[in-house]
């Protein structure tokens, strides 16, 4: 799964519109819908910031084909 992807799936799990992670984030919903749409490189700073907003943690799995996730921490 990629950064984009990532992100949205995150968002939709938590039942979040794009104005609810751009608040969170401290983004505007532009920001966030350029991310979900593929139009930016994460980088650590952004992924940091995106997995704090998302409750989450952030994996990235460096396999055959590098993977992303953002996970819910454990409690």
């Amino acid at each position: 799964m990629d950064f984009a992807q990532a992100a949205y799936e995150r968002r939709a799990v938590l039942g979040w519109d794009v104005a609810e992670l751009a608040r969170r984030a401290g983004m505007t919903e532009a920001e966030i819908e350029s991310i979900e749409e593929s139009g930016v490189e994460p980088t650590l700073e952004l992924i940091e910031r995106l997995a704090a907003a998302l409750e989450s943690g952030a994996r990235i799995d460096p396999g055959h084909t590098p993977e992303f996730r953002f996970e819910e921490r454990a409690a």
